[in-house]
């Protein structure tokens, strides 16, 4: 680590390093960390129990670097789309989602995004559609939660987030590294805290990543993209499949279940003319058998450049009542923010639509 290194992306003892090169007391590095992670500031003005010359000096180095708010977007359902211009231009996109049970027990989801663009070109995914930019650091992953805290925090001084899905742009297992760092930050007790229960990432099948995922001591969930049930149809929606056919992905899920993990959650896009049949449905139900597995059928949300469309509500039904005859944990998903673009394949990472900031 250097001072080069966003703060957002370093740890306490990180930050503490750099603070002793400049001359400064180690014990200042959880200080700073607390007003990163767990107060979310943007500015070192902010951060008012340290010397004005170390707050200068954090300016004058530009070592914290919040994200460019583009545009913000809500959708009737309450999501809220973020598109953020990172330092070199790129664009990103992050969706809030806010489940109101109670005054007291709300949850507030966060959709992450791991990379600008995606390289994978899955058929029905904008983000795959546009193509590959760059990975994405671990401080501009974690910028993602930390700016919208302090966005939201303005008008609700209690606002938190509560849970993450790095579901976002970007395949997580191809920039593992980075992930990995940003979960760390996430749960870090002086940060935002959040429970390592109540974080999910999930891929489209990177076998090495599950195989490393599944060797992790933590307690976070994995989720696979499967959208096919066969080889050949998959490999069409997601030229992926052609690297690592779905025998070893499910096979590294299962490794990863057998490690005493919690359950796999599989998505399953489910596609009008596509995969949507009942034989589809019984063919899927036996790549899981005597597996305790959850499964999200997900009527596929509109992309303009994939021609993909939903099946109306009786066929889906039929395809989820199939899957519990044969023996599936299944539900058709609630899709949030389609009208916004924010749902399930939609995030694109460019000025696209209308929207107010």
């Amino acid at each position: 680590m250097t001072e080069k290194t966003e703060l957002r992306g370093l740890l306490p003892e990180e930050i503490a390093q750099t603070l002793q090169e400049w001359g400064h007391p180690a014990y200042r590095g959880k200080q700073i960390f607390k007003w990163v992670q767990g107060r979310a500031v943007r500015e070192a003005a902010e951060m008012t129990d340290l010397p004005q010359g170390l707050r200068s000096k954090i300016d004058a180095e530009q070592w914290l670097r919040p994200l460019a708010l583009s545009r913000c977007r809500v959708s009737k359902d309450g999501t809220e789309k973020y598109l953020w211009q990172l330092a070199d231009g790129e664009l990103i996109e992050t969706v809030l989602m806010p489940y109101l049970r109670s005054q007291t027990r709300d949850r507030v989801t966060v959709c992450l995004s791991t990379q600008a663009g995606c390289p994978l070109g899955c058929k029905f995914c904008a983000t795959g559609q546009q193509g590959f930019r760059r990975n994405l650091t671990a401080g501009e992953i974690v910028s993602q939660v930390l700016d919208i805290t302090h966005r939201k925090r303005q008008s609700d001084p209690d606002f938190k987030v509560t849970n993450l899905v790095f579901m976002g742009m970007g395949e997580p297992f191809l920039n593992y590294d980075q992930v990995r760092r940003a979960i760390e930050l996430f749960t870090h007790p002086e940060g935002q805290n959040i429970g390592q229960r109540r974080i999910t990432v999930s891929t489209s099948g990177i076998v090495p990543g599950i195989e490393r995922f599944a060797q992790e001591n933590w307690e976070i969930n994995l989720a696979l993209s499967l959208h096919a049930a066969d080889d050949q149809l998959r490999s069409q929606w997601m030229p992926v499949n052609r690297q690592y056919p779905i025998e070893k992905v499910l096979d590294a899920c299962r490794r990863y279940w057998e490690q005493g993990r919690r359950r796999l959650s599989v998505e399953y896009a489910l596609i009008e003319g596509v995969n949507d049949r009942l034989e589809d449905a019984r063919q899927l139900g036996k790549l899981f058998t005597r597996w305790p597995i959850h499964l999200n059928v997900i009527p596929v949300n509109p992309v303009t450049e994939s021609g993909a469309r939903r099946p109306d509500k009786a066929r889906m039904v039929q395809f989820l009542d199939e899957l519990k005859r044969q023996g599936i944990d299944a539900v058709i998903r609630e899709e949030r923010g389609v009208d916004i673009e924010a749902a399930c394949g939609q995030l694109r990472g460019a000025a696209h639509g209308e929207g107010e900031t």
